[in-house]
């Protein structure tokens, strides 16, 4: 199993030094990152770093070191994996249609590097100012504190 990179994003203002090919991706992402991240799997429920984390920070992709979401709009959904209710910055996840799995759900992905991060649900009736659930794999993260 290859050892994750530290997904730091790029300062410099150029894209990402993204992997290119499948053979690539298998290098920089360890089994069960590659498995969520390049195959839309789905990690156990309960079982993510990130499920009950309360600390203060900024969510990043794990495959290319992307902000998708901050502490601020992450909120306990019981549903066993971390939920947000909004993304940090509106272009930083895509919303796609996903039929597998036997429904209708909308997937949510890396807007830089097309990762698979989780899906989002509506109308659900969370108190959040969005009624939004971004349910998100924790190995899809890294969480950059800021305490």
């Amino acid at each position: 199993m290859a050892d994750s990179v530290d997904p730091t994003p790029d300062t410099s203002g150029g894209a990402p030094d993204l992997p290119q090919t499948d053979q690539e991706w298998r290098e920089r992402l360890n089994a069960q990152e590659y498995a969520v991240l390049r195959q839309a799997a789905t990690e156990p429920a309960w079982t993510g770093a990130y499920v009950d984390t309360k600390a203060t920070g900024v969510y990043r992709c794990r495959g290319c070191g992307t902000e998708l979401f901050r502490s601020s709009e992450k909120f306990d959904s019981h549903c066993g994996w971390p939920s947000f209710f909004d993304p940090a910055d509106s272009d930083a996840v895509t919303l796609h249609d996903d039929t597998s799995a036997g429904m209708v759900r909308t997937e949510v992905r890396c807007a830089t590097c097309d990762s698979h991060l989780g899906h989002v649900f509506r109308g659900e009736g969370y108190a959040t100012p969005t009624d939004a659930r971004y349910c998100i794999n924790s190995v899809a993260l890294t969480l950059e504190p800021t305490e």
